[in-house]
């Protein structure tokens, strides 16, 4: 749990301390580029702000679905330690 934790806390402080992030295809650098010669710096902010929603959101539907799954596990489990422990206790008294 502490890894866990650790893990979670260095993914918290990289996203704080993210400067300007930019992520383009080379078929939109281009066309990034020639909006900016112009003085059009808008276009190139808005792009690179819509393909990082689309880079960030597979990941974060990846992790949404493994907490909910580990979460799921961990309460199975703890059901069936509690049941293991009804029939030790049962098994004891005869």
């Amino acid at each position: 749990m502490k890894i866990w934790k650790s893990f979670l806390a260095l993914g918290v402080l990289y996203m704080l301390t993210l400067t300007n992030t930019f992520a383009q295809c080379a078929m939109c650098r281009g066309t990034v580029e020639s909006t900016m010669s112009n003085g059009r710096n808008q276009v190139a902010v808005g792009l690179n702000t819509g393909i990082l929603y689309l880079l960030v959101t597979p990941y974060l539907l990846v992790a949404i679905i493994i907490f909910l799954w580990i979460r799921t596990s961990k309460k199975e489990h703890g059901k069936r330690l509690a049941i293991a422990s009804r029939v030790r206790g049962a098994m004891s008294q005869m």
